[in-house]
């Protein structure tokens, strides 16, 4: 089951049956199944008063992970999205908006699945592979595959 939901901003432009599908391909694809993915999308000062809540980081981010579970196959998680930062880091990095949402939505299962972004080479590790998701994003919207349904 994936979730998608707002807390303080409007919900951005995704298309919940798509991003689900593509989700649980990424998720197959790396050999997991999902479980329960919860996303919330809010502002960036909502995002930084969770942060400071429940992890005790006083910083601004795109994204907090909240994994459900210690399976390692079956991905459950909640993931807290600021939309704010979204639009920042579109800016910055010269990406759209839409891209770069897909970008962060993708990077919390990323973390899910095992990789990180602690080191360079683990950052440079995690960009390779939003990349290859974001390649599968537009292949699925180019040509959905319609025996795949999603949660």
């Amino acid at each position: 089951m994936i979730r998608f939901n707002t807390l303080d901003v409007e919900m951005p432009p995704i298309d919940p049956l798509h991003d689900k599908a593509w989700i649980n391909k990424v998720a197959q694809r790396h050999g997991k199944t999902i479980g329960e993915l919860y996303y919330y999308f809010c502002s960036d000062e909502k995002l930084l008063e969770i942060n400071k809540e429940r992890l005790g980081h006083d910083f601004y981010t795109d994204i907090v992970t909240f994994p459900l579970t210690d399976c390692e196959t079956v991905l459950s998680s909640e993931f807290c999205i600021s939309t704010e930062r979204i639009k920042e880091n579109a800016e910055t990095f010269g990406r759209s908006y839409e891209s770069e949402l897909h970008r962060v939505i993708i990077h919390g299962v990323l973390h899910l699945i095992g990789f990180d972004d602690h080191s360079e080479e683990d950052q440079k590790e995690m960009r390779a592979q939003e990349e290859i998701c974001l390649a599968l994003y537009q292949t699925m919207t180019n040509d959905p595959d319609p025996d795949f349904s999603p949660c």
